[in-house]
């Protein structure tokens, strides 16, 4: 299926590893121009000699002044930004009542305002030219509970907020959508570091709450974020959609 995606530029943040890295080869092989962030100058050296022709900045995305000097070094290159994809995240803290505000600020920072801003420093180029997709990567854990509760609630957050902005943003050609994925396993992944550490309860885990008896994959992930940014998702507005393998206990 070709997908229309050739010549696309692409900005990923947390593109260096993980889902994102699987975001950003997905792009390329679609024939997509892909700059990644990430906070690590190994890690997006090693995603460019794995990936080729990426460009690569390297910004922590939680502080406001370097994601407004990396949206600018990426528009200097490109000229313009065709898809935005907020995959930046993580997890941290642990039960709320041992949890101090620091940890859940510093949570809603990584997961949740980075997306915001990003967001909002692209939509004028997008209005611009009637056109764009954003894509929010969330988690089934945004929806229900299951993860840590810093980490739970600035996804739920992020699932509010991609509704919100697709509303705003259709009526000029920008679709906003998101994917929540379930567990999934990639070599610098928790999931990874869990199964190594104790292979019995973890495989456990995986027969009693995954229904597909399996962890998923990075490029399951990836696969339906490129379809997102498609036109063939066109009449898909707003929607974050599951990614799990029936995980999720959710029933709409």
């Amino acid at each position: 299926m070709d997908l229309q995606l050739n010549g696309k530029v692409v900005l990923i943040t947390g593109g260096s590893k993980g889902i994102g890295l699987g975001i950003a080869k997905a792009f390329t092989e679609e024939g997509a121009q892909v700059a990644i962030l990430a906070r690590g100058g190994e890690g997006l050296e090693k995603a460019k000699n794995e990936l080729g022709d990426v460009f690569t900045v390297q910004a922590d995305v939680t502080v406001e002044k370097e994601r407004q000097q990396a949206f600018k070094i990426v528009l200097n290159h490109f000229g313009t930004v065709d898809v935005l994809i907020n995959n930046a995240g993580g997890s941290n803290g642990g039960k709320i009542a041992d949890t101090d505000m620091r940890t859940f600020e510093d949570a809603f920072a990584l997961n949740y305002f980075s997306a915001v801003h990003f967001s909002k420093l692209v939509l004028p180029i997008m209005k611009e030219k009637q056109s764009g997709a954003i894509i929010n990567i969330s988690s089934i854990f945004g929806r229900e509970s299951g993860g840590k509760p810093t980490y739970n609630s600035s996804k739920a957050a992020m699932i509010s907020f991609t509704k919100a902005l697709a509303d705003e943003g259709i009526k000029d050609g920008i679709r906003v959508n998101g994917v929540a994925p379930g567990s999934i396993l990639h070599p610098t992944g928790n999931w990874q570091r869990r199964l190594k550490e104790n292979p019995d309860k973890i495989n456990r885990f995986v027969e009693e709450e995954i229904p597909a008896g399996r962890f998923g994959t990075v490029e399951e992930i990836a696969n339906v974020v490129v379809f997102l940014a498609s036109q063939k998702a066109s009449w898909v507005v707003g929607a974050t959609i599951n990614v799990d393998g029936g995980q999720s206990r959710a029933n709409f």
